[in-house]
């Protein structure tokens, strides 16, 4: 299936010479995905990036550049036999934590709209939290692959708890609650996939979900946030603005949308267009039905992502992939939800399709570590 798959998609088949073709269709999958990002970033960005910078391809070429410079990420790492990879995990993660702790730094790290999440080396800016996500999941499947009994005690969950904690306490400070609440669903994720007890599990939740309420308070700009998630009418010129735009878009999509490019509230009415909101704009071009297939292509991914973890030959392999997935389809489904006015309005990109070249690149490296896995596992 893989050679005969390989010979219908050329770049696809170029990209899996090596070891066994692997699952091609997941390939494709991811391909295809961040290929529509790239056009959809492009089509969500070119008015505001003419008026801004004086050339209405910025945001594409930067995209492009992400897109090429993740394929090769998901090649290098394709290649890489992560059943060897269990004790980079550690100094991976304190990497990370490292990066994180820096953003912090007077100096260091760049703050744009309230948030210092990036760090920035000239022209070109790193997100540490992307890659934190990717280093937490390596760091705990390592650790419970070397002892697979380590999840049934509480002892032996503590080192991957207080690294998850650790994580989202930082990314806290930035502050980012969105990526906290994905670090925090794939710290459970991964405790569940490994195998903790759901008494455990429920135990370790109820603090985290009263946690919820007092996050929220603690910071006035998040509880406007919530108010207007609420009624975003009462406040259609400040804090429900946004939500109200992007509720404009998805209702201006209707059922086959208004076309490709002729979407009207990314001229700078709509904040965040080519971004963290890129999918009203999709909804309003494509309508419903385009976002129906948009999410059955990422639907299909997952799908093919955690079939790759339960064919994978390792312990530590099936936590990797699972992992890897668990993230992806946590963060798509609470990017949806944000967007649809489902939960409260938090920055967080849709994966694999957003405007952010960190986002994208280390995504598309993560789904390359889980077609490698694919090429090495047991055959379908």
């Amino acid at each position: 299936m893989g050679k005969a798959e390989g010979r219908r998609l050329p770049l696809l088949g170029a990209l899996s010479k090596g070891r066994g073709a692997g699952d091609v269709w997941f390939l494709a999958g991811v391909v295809s995905l961040a290929a529509l990002g790239v056009l959809f970033v492009y089509s969500a960005s070119f008015y505001s990036a003419e008026v801004q910078y004086g050339d209405k391809f910025y945001f594409l070429k930067k995209q492009l550049l992400g897109f090429i410079l993740g394929l090769a990420a998901m090649l290098l790492l394709s290649r890489l036999d992560f059943s060897r990879w269990k004790r980079p995990g550690l100094p991976a993660l304190l990497i990370a934590l490292v990066l994180l702790a820096a953003v912090l730094i007077p100096g260091v790290g760049q703050t744009h709209y309230g948030a210092t999440r990036w760090i920035g080396v000239g022209p070109v800016s790193v997100q540490p939290s992307e890659l934190t996500k990717f280093a937490f999941v390596l760091f705990a499947a390592g650790y419970f692959a070397k002892d697979p009994s380590r999840p049934r005690s509480f002892k032996g969950i503590l080192p991957v708890l207080g690294a998850g904690i650790a994580v989202c306490a930082l990314i806290l400070l930035e502050p980012n609650l969105s990526v906290t609440m994905v670090t925090a669903a794939l710290l459970f994720g991964m405790l569940f996939l490994a195998g903790t007890p759901l008494k455990t599990l429920a135990l370790l939740l109820l603090p985290v979900l009263l946690a919820l309420p007092v996050l929220i308070l603690m910071e006035p700009y998040r509880l406007r946030r919530f108010t207007a998630f609420l009624d975003p009418w009462s406040s259609p010129q400040d804090e429900g603005y946004q939500l109200i735009q992007s509720l404009y878009a998805l209702a201006n999509g209707n059922l086959f949308g208004v076309g490709l490019f002729n979407s009207r509230q990314k001229f700078r009415f709509l904040p965040f267009a080519e971004s963290d909101f890129i999918l009203a704009v999709i909804a309003e071009e494509t309508g419903f039905f385009g976002v129906l297939c948009l999410f059955a292509l990422i639907g299909f991914v997952v799908f093919r992502g955690f079939r790759i973890a339960a064919r994978a030959n390792t312990y530590f392999e099936f936590l990797l992939v699972s992992g890897v997935m668990f993230a992806f389809a946590v963060q798509a489904a609470l990017n949806a939800l944000v967007v649809s006015g489902c939960v409260p309005p938090t920055g967080l990109p849709l994966p694999l399709i957003s405007a952010g070249n960190t986002s994208l690149i280390v995504t598309m490296a993560g789904m390359g570590a889980v077609w490698g896995v694919s090429r090495r596992g047991r055959p379908s």
